[in-house]
């Protein structure tokens, strides 16, 4: 079950906050519906309870708080919005990059999608789907993780009534086995129709808590929905005939040929009709709203009492009309008094405590001032735990879309083009030819496509956030950062030899071989370029991490010979590389060790490029790039 006490957002500047000391409790084996006008604080109120805004109170789910849950997704599946991905990606692709973050197997992602009838649809791309299917994936992603409570955001805005009909179906059908369902909506029917229980809001403010059979003879009355073609005239009518008999009869124009009569029958209704020789084509009995004016609009500018009721400043006949104005109404303490005096959560707040003043029904003790006494504690905004497989969801995040082959594709074409245009021109040298990497450019296409790579990796995290559906933020944590540099670096690595194979194969096809001859310390060259292209890729991944976009870690790529290297210039003006050639044979002298495979080469050519400026401005970005990130991600933890 889920106990939600004390929720309120901070202050807005000169407006009171969005959701004011609402309490409520939602059971298992139920569907518990947050009912509001939009505006009322749903929305809010279902991001305090999952803590991905500040604010206060606490919510328990199974007693828990949620930031003492180990795996979240596995305890709450959430969908708040639309679904969070790709639009390029597929529905499969999607749901199985999302079974490695929840760390369950591939099989379940087909099982879910089976579900919720997507099957046939796996392979279209998310930016495809309709309105009705974006939902049914949304509760297939909430599904994932097997979870004992879902909470929803009005899951059937904008759907079809077939599809309306189709979730509230699959809702009623989780919390029969036992789950618990908090979902929000705006239509006071679809609530009457599909919860057990109703929760109503307005201006943020708790004003009812009751089953929904209480919220459908209090909230809701009947009403007789009439289509003609002369609507206006039979409202005229109907209007004139209960003026003149005394009775009260409110007529609203639905638009078009509807009106909706509240107050009267059809047979009363048919028979003025009738009289007057209007054609009717629908006549029926509806259970409908309460009526004109009611709602959120009745409540504007009028306190709100605390047993749900507007308070006795309210006119009596807006009073009858309004949310919360039938005397038998619910009240918050509902909740509380129903439930069973053990099912409180063994760390529920003790007596004596802060939140020893507020029931789980919503009841607090306020002041004359209107404030509460005894606040419940702030709620702060915590990272999210996922991935629970990171590798293996960076590999599928990485291949589920066709921008990174793209990305290599066009370096591949633009190398070469290069390569052949700078051995037209003349006068590069053969390691630079290769790499097609002319002196007027910061970094060749390979190391300008590595560190592209590299900032998407995290750069779509935080556009097409996909981990954050349940929690919020992006996660910062040393094992996704270290998944992302693996695969960016293999990435990249991938991506050098495959440039400087294919610039040399068309130098030969072109020149022949006098440009593709095998240089002498083709050792220490190939060990500084791919030093140099995985550098690119992990500046890129480390700058898209640290400031959350995939153009900022561009930025710094390039940023590395536009800016750092002209610094570095002038700290290594005058030194000469043979200061750092010998440190192999130095360290070989001082250790008693002979390098094996001559692995003395290898390391000189890393050291001959950390000497070199590009290779000195790369490893310091690279080092304040890291500690940058490892502060970011400290600071997450303390918070």
């Amino acid at each position: 079950m889920i106990q939600a006490i004390g929720l309120t957002s901070n202050p807005r500047k000169e407006l009171p906050p969005a959701v004011d000391n609402v309490s409520f409790d939602a059971h298992a084996g139920r569907v518990t519906m947050l009912l509001g006008a939009p505006g009322a604080g749903k929305t809010t109120a279902l991001r305090l309870m999952l803590e991905l805004q500040p604010g206060r109170g606490i919510t328990y789910f199974r007693g828990r708080p949620l930031h003492r849950i180990g795996h979240p997704s596995r305890e709450v599946g959430v969908l708040l919005g639309e679904v969070p991905g790709h639009p390029a990606r597929t529905v499969r692709g999607h749901i199985r990059m999302l079974c490695a973050a929840a760390g369950v197997p591939v099989r379940r992602g087909d099982e879910v999608l089976e579900a919720v009838g997507l099957v046939s649809l796996r392979d279209e791309r998310l930016g495809t789907l309709s309105r009705g299917m974006d939902r049914r994936l949304g509760l297939a992603c909430a599904l994932l993780a097997d979870p004992h409570t879902l909470v929803l955001d009005e899951p059937a805005h904008g759907l079809s009534a077939g599809d309306s009909r189709w979730l509230h179906g699959m809702l009623r059908a989780y919390a029969a086995q036992g789950g618990t369902v908090l979902s929000t909506t705006a239509d006071p029917k679809e609530a009457a129709r599909t919860a057990d229980r109703v929760v109503t809001l307005v201006q943020g403010r708790l004003v009812a808590d009751q089953p929904a059979a209480d919220f459908s003879r209090t909230r809701l009355r009947p009403r007789v929905a009439v289509r003609t073609p002369h609507a206006a005239r039979l409202s005229a009518l109907l209007t004139k005939e209960a003026r003149t008999a005394r009775r009260s009869v409110e007529v609203a124009e639905d638009g078009g040929n509807r009106i909706s009569v509240y107050g009267s029958t059809c047979a009363d209704v048919g028979e003025i009709a009738f009289r007057h020789g209007i054609v009717v084509h629908q006549l029926a009995d509806e259970i409908g709203d309460m009526g004109p004016g009611a709602g959120a609009s009745s409540h504007a500018g009028k306190p709100v009492a605390p047993d749900g009721g507007t308070s006795s400043a309210a006119a009596p006949s807006t009073a009858a009309s309004a949310l919360a104005a039938a005397p038998d109404a619910g009240h918050p303490g509902d909740s509380a008094d129903s439930r069973p005096a053990d099912s409180a959560p063994a760390d529920f707040p003790p007596a004596g405590s802060p939140l020893s003043g507020l029931r789980a029904g919503g009841e607090a003790r306020v002041s004359e001032s209107g404030s509460t006494a005894g606040l419940p504690p702030p709620l702060s905004v915590r990272p999210a735990p996922r991935p629970l497989r990171p590798l293996r969801y960076e590999i599928r995040r990485a291949t589920g879309v066709g921008t990174g082959f793209l990305v290599g594709a066009a370096v591949l074409v633009v190398s070469a083009l290069t390569a052949v245009l700078l051995a037209r021109i003349g006068h590069t040298p053969q390691p630079r030819l290769l790499a097609a990497w002319p002196r007027e450019l910061p970094l060749p296409p390979a190391a300008l496509g590595a560190g592209l790579l590299g900032a998407l990796a995290f750069g779509d995290e935080f556009r097409h956030p996909a981990l954050a559906a349940d929690r919020g933020g992006v996660p910062r944590r040393l094992g996704l950062l270290t998944a992302k540099l693996l695969v960016a670096s293999v990435s990249a690595l991938v991506l050098a030899v495959l440039t400087i194979g294919c610039d040399a194969e068309l130098l030969y096809l072109v020149y022949g071989r006098e440009l593709v001859e095998i240089p002498a310390d083709r050792l220490s060259l190939a060990a500084s370029w791919l030093g140099l292209v995985i550098g690119c890729a992990w500046a890129g991944v480390l700058a898209a991490g640290l400031f959350r976009s995939a153009a900022a870690g561009l930025a710094a790529v390039l940023a590395v010979p536009l800016v750092v290297v002209p610094l570095m210039r002038r700290l290594v003006e005058g030194a000469s590389v043979e200061t750092v050639a010998g440190v192999p044979l130095r360290m070989r002298e001082v250790f008693l060790l002979h390098w094996p495979f001559g692995g003395e080469r290898y390391l000189e050519g890393m050291l001959r490029m950390v000497a070199q400026p590009v290779g000195g401005a790369m490893a310091l970005s690279l080092a304040v790039l890291l500690c940058a990130y490892l502060l970011a991600f400290l600071r997450n933890r303390v918070r």
